[in-house]
């Protein structure tokens, strides 16, 4: 699978959700989700992190960027879908792990999955709040202990990943950055709608309904801004 860096930030261009699956699998990837915002506010930290693992286009600006660049076949792959679309096609051959959320949500979220997905195993789990190092070491004991082959982390970046390379660093396996799709699967978090999403209008949706993040939207103009002036 081919890749492309994107202000120095390495992207992945998948043809479809399987080839990047697949991948994922072969080479026991740390999937990190990219989009406009992470490419143009990209620091030496964040950008080190997509470089060591598995960046793919989770927003429609990343997809515009590595089309601009000659991918013409990439697809959009948000993270919120992805990690489902793992545990559907791997639920009855492979090991769940799942790390985040607050405790009722993650109790939430495996009670669905449960239900969904039937004959799922989901070897154990926790919330997101580790507080000390002793905790993060019993988490750690507790996935070598299990040896999941999937790992979900729902903490949010930079966070999420740091904890997953360090767990990688004691038990190979998939491992995918989640930041809030505990909460939107278990719909404590409202996703836009789908004719939104099809559209590549999610952004826009999220506007209208949270007028606040007008500033960030900027940036998203800033962005295409630079894209069309070749700046990537």
């Amino acid at each position: 699978m081919q890749s492309q860096a994107l202000n120095n930030v390495i992207t992945y261009a998948p043809k479809s959700r399987e080839q990047l699956i697949n991948y994922a699998f072969e080479h026991h990837k740390i999937l990190v989700a990219v989009n406009a915002e992470k490419i143009l506010h990209a620091t030496d930290q964040s950008r080190a992190i997509i470089n060591r693992n598995l960046g793919y286009p989770d927003g429609i600006g990343a997809v515009w960027a590595l089309h601009k660049k000659g991918y013409k076949e990439v697809v959009k792959i948000p993270g919120c879908e992805l990690w489902l679309d793992i545990v559907k096609k791997h639920h009855k051959t492979k090991a769940f792990y799942l790390v985040g959320g607050k405790q009722e949500v993650i109790d939430e979220t495996v009670a669905k999955l449960k239900q969904d997905f039937k004959g799922i195993n989901i070897c154990n789990y926790r919330n997101g709040y580790i507080k000390t190092e002793a905790e993060e070491k019993a988490l750690i004991e507790d996935i070598v202990k299990h040896q999941p082959e999937v790992v979900f982390v729902a903490m949010g970046s930079p966070k999420q990943e740091l904890l997953m390379e360090r767990i990688q660093q004691q038990h190979q396996a998939v491992y995918q950055g989640l930041g809030g799709s505990f909460d939107v699967y278990t719909g404590h978090v409202k996703r836009a709608p789908k004719w939104w999403v099809k559209n590549n209008l999610e952004w826009a949706y999220r506007l209208i309904n949270q007028p606040s993040r007008i500033k960030r939207q900027i940036h998203l103009l800033r962005f295409l801004w630079n894209l069309q002036w070749g700046r990537y």
